[in-house]
């Protein structure tokens, strides 16, 4: 269930909707299965982004038929950001009820609908992974806009100190299993996965408490598992734009992707993964094209933080086998060994 809707001190003056008159064309475009329905109306703010589509057929009696308009939007309005006078920024902030386990992507859940045309949510799989999630992490603050991260548990115990770079940088983390196993086969213990996943998180995080966003490895969402997650209040995200990243080592090619899939949807949570190169590689250009586009980004944050279960806290801290037992400070690597030569 969506929550409350609040706007970015930055884009204050853009939140309340406007709907076009007659004299404009009001429908949104139906080229994609997971996309809005063509009886939904555009709707603008103040500078915010309107996409044009196929206006209502002309008269009968009328001497031409009426154009057809390809779904661009408008140009986003400037953001104050130090460095880059065109970033992105963030356009809204939203609060998200995760009470009962609401699903968002209209690649599977098609229930809520809360991006306006030419919006988009940045959404980063698999990490946190040396190399790949720094640079995805300086695009984005290059653009001062903010992303959602679904992190793997495994993956958050090896490179703790990279995950609270995410934290630290304002961005929202939830959780993706503690091994990216695939919950849909019987032989996996799908309630442990998400559970160890998730404490994964908060012990890698230093115990802070996590948002109660979760994605399932591959999107396979089993019943019982959907089930599952949503009585522990958790939100399930799909997409609405698969990148493809792990498909391609061309940074141009994954550009385009997200781009002309953009062009059909009108607006989408995009998924992408940090734990692949070619997305650090492509981050910069991706969000140029988002810019030029005239895409406005929306921060997904939650009304209240996951709890996550003790039992599970203690099995993946044994698993871990904690900084003494490790041979270890308890500090990060950084802090501990640090290049005083060399590259």
């Amino acid at each position: 269930m969506l929550a409350m809707v609040q706007p970015s001190p930055d884009a204050a003056a853009q939140t309340a909707p406007v709907v076009r008159g007659p004299s404009a064309p009001a429908l949104m475009p139906a080229e994609s299965s997971g996309g809005p329905t063509a009886t939904q109306p555009a709707v603008r703010g103040s500078g915010a982004p309107a996409l044009l589509a196929k206006p209502p057929a002309a008269p009968a009696a009328a001497a031409e038929p009426a154009p057809t308009l390809e779904a661009v939007p408008a140009a986003s309005a400037a953001v104050n950001c130090p460095g880059n006078p065109n970033a992105l920024g963030v356009s809204r902030t939203v609060e998200i009820d995760t009470t009962g386990g609401p699903g968002f992507g209209f690649e599977h859940f098609k229930a809520y609908d809360f991006l306006r045309p030419g919006e988009v949510v940045l959404t980063f799989d698999d990490g946190p992974w040396p190399r790949n999630t720094p640079a995805v992490l300086a695009a984005l603050a290059n653009h001062c806009t903010k992303a959602t991260f679904f992190p793997i548990g495994k993956h958050a115990s090896w490179h703790p100190e990279i995950l609270r770079q995410v934290a630290a940088q304002g961005h929202t983390v939830g959780s993706h299993t503690w091994s990216h196993a695939d919950l849909s086969k019987k032989a996996v213990d799908g309630k442990a996965e998400i559970e160890k996943g998730a404490s994964a998180v908060k012990l890698a995080l230093g115990g802070a408490p996590e948002t109660p966003f979760f994605r399932f490895p591959a999107l396979r969402h089993p019943p019982e598992m959907l089930a599952y997650v949503g009585e522990r209040n958790m939100a399930v995200f799909s997409c609405d734009v698969d990148s493809f990243d792990f498909k391609t080592k061309k940074p141009e090619a994954m550009v385009k992707t997200v781009m002309s899939k953009l062009q059909k949807t009108g607006k989408g949570i995009i998924l992408m993964h940090d734990f692949q190169a070619v997305t650090g590689k492509a981050m910069p250009m991706l969000l140029d094209a988002l810019k030029a586009g005239g895409y406005r980004v929306v921060h997904l944050t939650a009304k209240e933080q996951l709890q996550t279960l003790p039992e599970y806290d203690a099995e993946v801290a044994k698993e871990i086998k904690g900084p003494a037992s490790a041979g270890g400070t308890g500090k990060p690597t950084s802090s501990v060994v640090r290049t005083i030569d060399g590259y």
